[in-house]
C-alpha cells in the first residue's frame, strides 16, 4: 500500500487473482463463468446446474439434455435478465416455472418440446422484452391470454411450431410488439382465422420471412400467402351461407309465416264476432220499435 492509501500494482494483481479464484469456486461444474455470466453450452447436462452464483445476470444452457427447469432454484436468481435454453428437451408443463424472475428481459426456449403456453407460463415475467419459442414442433396451443402480463414484449417468435390457430387478441393487445415470427406453421385458414389475417395486414408489426407465412389447410388455400388469403376469405366468409345459416333462415321464415297466419286468423275471428254482435243489436232494435 502506498502512503497515499492506493494499492500498489502487485496488490491489485493479487486482489484480481483472488477474485477470479473465488469466481471459479462458485462456478457450476462443467460451466464457464465470467463477470455475472454463467455459460454451460454443449456440456450434455441432464439436469439444471447447481451452485450458480446468486448475482448471475446471464445464464446460457444451450445444447444440453435438460428436460426440467426447477422453479425454486430459478427463483433464487432474482437478478437474472438473460436466459437461453435453446436446444434442450424442455416440454410439457412450464406453468409457474418462472416465478420470482420479474427482471428477466430475454428468454429463448426454441428447439425444445413445448406443447402449450398458458397464462401461468410467462405471467410472472413482467419485464420480458424478447421471447423465442420457435422450432417447437409439438407446440399446438397458445391461450388467448397467455401474454396478458407481458406488456413490454417487443419480440415474439412462434415460427416452425405445430400451431394451426392464434387468437387475434393474444398479440393485438401487446402495446409494444414490433416483431412477430409466424413462418412455417400449419395455419388453418378458415373463417375463424379471417380476423387474425386482417389484423396482420393492418398492423405495424414486422413479420420476418413473410413469404413463408402461408396456409396449410384447407386444400384450396394450401401454400397461399396471407394477403391473397385475406381477399379470398373476405369473399367466401362474408357471402357464403353454411348449413346452419339455411336452417336458421328456414326457422325464421316459418316463424314469420306462422305469426302471419295466426294474426290473420285472429283478425278474421274478431271481424266475425264484431259482425255477429252488430247484426244481433240491429235485430233487437227492430223488435223493440212499435209497429206503425
Amino acid at each position: 500500500m502506498s502512503p497515499s492509501g492506493r494499492p500498489q500494482p502487485l496488490s491489485l494483481m493479487f486482489l484480481l487473482g483472488m477474485g477470479m479464484a473465488l469466481e471459479r469456486m462458485n462456478c457450476p461444474s462443467r460451466c464457464t463463468c465470467q463477470y455475472l455470466e454463467v455459460n454451460c453450452t454443449g456440456q450434455q447436462l441432464h439436469e439444471f446446474p447447481t451452485a450458480i452464483p446468486l448475482d448471475t445476470r446471464q445464464l446460457i444452457l444451450v445444447a444440453n439434455n435438460i428436460s426440467y427447469l426447477p422453479a425454486v432454484e430459478l427463483s433464487f436468481l432474482a437478478d437474472l435478465v438473460y436466459l437461453d435454453c435453446r436446444k434442450n428437451f424442455l416440454g410439457d408443463d412450464l406453468d409457474f416455472t418462472f416465478v420470482g424472475m420479474a427482471k428477466l428481459v430475454y428468454l429463448d426456449l426454441s428447439f425444445n418440446n413445448l406443447t402449450q403456453v398458458t397464462f401461468s407460463t410467462f405471467s410472472n415475467l413482467l419485464s420480458l422484452v424478447v421471447l423465442k419459442i420457435s422450432d417447437n414442433p409439438n407446440l399446438v396451443a397458445i391461450e388467448r391470454n397467455a401474454f396478458t402480463n407481458n406488456t413490454w414484449l417487443r419480440h415474439l417468435d412462434v415460427s416452425r411450431t405445430g400451431l394451426t390457430f392464434l387468437d387475434t387478441s393474444t398479440v393485438r393487445d401487446l402495446p409494444n410488439l414490433r416483431f412477430l415470427g409466424l413462418s412455417d406453421n400449419l395455419w388453418h385458414c378458415n373463417c375463424s382465422f379471417l380476423d387474425f389475417v386482417t389484423w396482420m395486414t393492418e398492423s405495424n408489426v414486422h413479420f420476418p420471412d413473410a413469404d413463408n407465412i402461408t396456409c396449410y389447410t384447407p386444400e384450396g388455400l394450401h401454400a397461399q400467402k396471407m394477403p391473397v388469403v385475406e381477399a379470398q376469405l373476405h369473399f367466401s366468409c362474408l357471402t357464403q351461407l353454411y348449413k346452419q345459416d339455411y336452417i336458421f333462415l328456414c326457422l325464421i321464415g316459418f316463424c314469420i309465416f306462422f305469426a302471419g297466419t295466426m294474426t290473420a286468423w285472429l283478425a278474421g275471428i274478431c271481424v266475425v264476432i264484431y259482425e255477429f254482435h252488430t247484426s244481433k243489436g240491429e235485430e233487437e232494435e227492430k223488435e223493440e220499435d212499435p209497429v206503425t
